[in-house]
């Protein structure tokens, strides 16, 4: 079993097939097939088939490709590591994030990250929610992730500071003019525009919980899929949405008013392995630029407090 055989068989799968994965790989269909015959002998037996519509995975295949793909990955890790470990002098880096951050912090990081080392191309990984940005983490998609605090992480963790969730509504909402902080049992009657990625909390959806907490269940106006999508349909009168405040910051007519006591998120940067040259100099940048503000040294994992955001 050769790690070349492993990149034939994630190539072929990705693919979903043998033609479009020799092309990619630039080796003839011939040679591909004899490799991954060549593999499916190694472990004793088919690890994919043909299907009307392209290639699938036996049952023995979807075994095998997780540790393969974690293979194939940690390799070309190793590779660009090793590139750009002298003081990001080259290479590349790839970088796994919420969708939701991607689009509200991440452009300025990666803006200055361009200016500041031009040799070292940069690869968005983006994902919708936190497990599926945690699963792909493990399996070695990229070299370091932006999001919330992963439990139970094996590997370093760093935390970048504190992503602040406020009310977002329309300029004409009377919430507007407000100048103190809302309290809960002042949202009571309000409605809410929700998203279907809202964070779960000991069970229940993220407002769902935090309305308890000020003895009400939030009156739901409107779902969306995204909550970039949720912040537009606030603003243009549908109810009340609670999102990061930087998901409001490029949308006319959008006003932010913060709760007491505040709603607040750690985010973080995680990876598999020692944050070194590239990796350990972009966190640096998403420190001083994605989450300003100064980070606690010894900040506990977030717990159920009701102004957390877990």
């Amino acid at each position: 079993m050769s790690l070349r055989q492993m990149e034939y068989l994630v190539a072929v799968v990705e693919e979903e097939s043998f033609t479009r994965a020799a092309d990619l790989l630039n080796v003839t269909q011939s040679a591909l097939s004899h490799q991954i015959k060549a593999l499916e002998r190694d472990v004793g037996g088919p690890l994919l088939e043909r299907r009307p519509r392209g290639i699938g995975l036996t049952p023995m295949g979807r075994a095998f490709l997780p540790h393969a793909e974690l293979a194939v990955r940690s390799a070309e890790q190793a590779r660009r590591a090793a590139k750009a470990a002298a003081g990001a002098a080259g290479g590349e880096l790839h970088i796994a994030s919420l969708h939701a951050l991607a689009v509200g912090v991440l452009p300025p990081v990666f803006a200055r990250w361009r200016r500041a080392f031009p040799a070292v191309r940069l690869h968005l990984h983006e994902y919708a929610t936190t497990e599926e940005l945690r699963d792909h983490m493990e399996r070695g998609v990229a070299d370091i992730a932006v999001g919330p605090r992963p439990e139970g992480w094996h590997g370093p963790v760093v935390s970048l500071g504190d992503e602040e969730v406020m009310v977002i509504t329309s300029a004409d909402d009377p919430l507007a003019a407000r100048t103190e902080p809302l309290t809960l049992p002042e949202l009571a009657e309000r409605d809410w525009v929700r998203c279907a990625l809202e964070p779960i909390v000991q069970g229940r959806r993220w407002l769902d919980w935090v309305c308890a907490q000020g003895g009400f269940v939030p009156r739901t106006a409107v779902w969306t899929e995204h909550s970039s999508t949720a912040v537009r349909m606030a603003v243009s009168g549908l109810g009340l949405v609670a999102a990061p405040v930087h998901m409001a910051r490029d949308v006319p007519g959008a006003v932010t008013v913060p709760v007491d006591p505040r709603w607040r998120r750690e985010q973080t940067a995680f990876a598999r392995v020692e944050l070194t040259g590239a990796t350990a100099a972009f966190v640096e940048l998403c420190r001083e630029l994605a989450f300003p503000g100064p980070v606690p040294a010894d900040r506990p994992s977030p717990g159920p407090a009701a102004s957390r955001v877990s």
